[in-house]
């Protein structure tokens, strides 16, 4: 007989289409085809008859002057969207800190170091060939230095379901250190000027959300407002308002003890299982920053008008697209592959047993699609109205491409590997 399944309830219907929706954008492989989405209508659009129109809708400004946040819809998603995302990427920054791989530095040293040296030898790469370059050209040194952990885990998720869980691990890992470098970065060498009061006030609002959370406080309608006064006076400081999601991220307690735990079930003898306020908040807010916050950012970003094969033929002559490509592509490999090897040699330091050197290699190419940082840091580093901001954008695209397809095609042939090992074994 077919298997009938129970009709539900009008007040099961909502919550189940929820957690069906909600299910699907925490899949890796859904933000990955988000972004590409996203960057590919982008593209289409720049160079299309509707340029103009979706070139009018980027630069379109609103907001209140006297806060200095009459910003560009562009900007607008830049700053203000791009900070949900790294709220997330903080959140995720403190649970690795607190009770993830971060937190002993021996099985983290490895993964750690092979983000030093995927940070490093990007931006060196870019330098050298932007040396003689126009002035302002070097300003982009930290452009190839990202990586974008959508889409790269997007990648995996894509073609290696047989590969070791170490090798996920090893990138996650990596990841996460890669994106506290690119925060550090961004506060540190991509901010022009200080205003020393809107950054004291931010600690106000900072300091308050801190509390109400440590007490296990999650209603939005108290939480929300005050994120946002801690964003628009951090984005008034003049350092850049990402970083004011990351801070907040890092106020959110890890360990479920107390007031700050969230029960999301029970095990088989009944008992209720919990977790801390930074999984709880990490899990809601993913989907908006995976759904929304990173495509719509991409979609506002991406759009460079590439002028024909001739445009991009130019463009790609360009030292700075030159300098992101290579960082990106032979950078990220290079130093990945490279920092692994050399701390290696060290007594007593390895990598996972299930791994091997290719799987590092495939890994570290994976590594090199930049993106959604790259771009951020693009941005930052040349005026979008530029000619230098469209060499960027195609250096980045292509770069990420490049490494996508270089790292998926090494992974795939070594997933098929494992697939029939696992094949033999069973």
């Amino acid at each position: 007989m077919p298997h009938s399944t129970p009709a539900l309830t009008p007040n099961q219907q909502p919550h189940s289409i929820w957690r069906g929706v909600h299910q699907t954008l925490s899949k890796d492989t859904t933000g990955g085809a988000l972004l590409l989405a996203a960057t590919i209508i982008a593209l289409i659009l720049a160079n299309s008859p509707l340029a103009d129109i979706y070139n009018s809708v980027r630069e379109f400004s609103f907001g209140p002057e006297s806060l200095h946040l009459n910003l560009s819809i562009g900007a607008w998603a830049a700053d203000g969207l791009l900070a949900v995302f790294f709220f997330v990427v903080g959140l995720e920054l403190k649970e690795e800190f607190v009770a993830g791989k971060l937190r002993d530095p021996r099985s983290a040293v490895v993964p750690i170091a092979a983000a030093l040296g995927g940070v490093i030898v990007p931006a060196l790469i870019f330098a050298l060939i932007n040396l003689r370059a126009g002035p302002g050209a070097l300003d982009g040194w930290a452009i190839p230095a990202a990586t974008d952990i959508a889409f790269a885990v997007a990648v995996i998720a894509v073609v290696g379901r047989s590969l070791p869980p170490a090798l996920r691990t090893f990138l996650l890992t990596l990841a996460v250190v890669d994106d506290l470098l690119a925060i550090t970065i961004i506060a540190v060498f991509y901010t022009a000027g200080i205003q020393i009061l809107p950054l004291l006030l931010a600690l106000l609002p900072l300091a308050l959300f801190a509390v109400l959370v440590q007490r296990g406080v999650r209603r939005w309608w108290i939480l929300i407002p005050l994120g946002i006064a801690v964003w628009a006076l951090v984005h008034a400081s003049g350092i850049h308002a990402t970083v004011a999601g990351v801070l907040l991220g890092f106020m959110v307690p890890v360990i479920a003890k107390g007031p700050a735990q969230v029960q999301v079930g029970t095990d088989a003898k009944g008992e209720p299982l919990v977790e801390g306020l930074a999984a709880h908040f990490a899990d809601r807010w993913a989907v908006f920053s995976t759904a929304v916050a990173v495509p719509v950012f991409a979609f506002f970003s991406a759009g460079v008008t590439v002028g024909g094969f001739s445009g991009l033929a130019e463009s790609l002559q360009n030292s700075i697209a030159l300098g992101i490509i290579g960082g990106l592509v032979l950078g990220k490999a290079i130093g990945i592959a490279g920092a692994t090897f050399l701390l290696t040699r060290l007594p007593g330091i390895s990598i996972d047993a299930s791994l091997k050197w290719i799987d590092i290699i495939g890994l570290a190419f994976v590594a090199g699609i930049g993106f959604t940082v790259s771009l951020l840091v693009g941005e930052l580093s040349y005026d979008p109205a530029s000619s230098a901001s469209n060499h960027m954008k195609v250096g980045v695209i292509v770069g990420s491409l490049i490494s996508a397809a270089v790292g998926a095609v090494i992974l795939f042939v070594r997933n098929r590997h494992y697939s029939t090992l696992a094949g033999t074994v069973s």
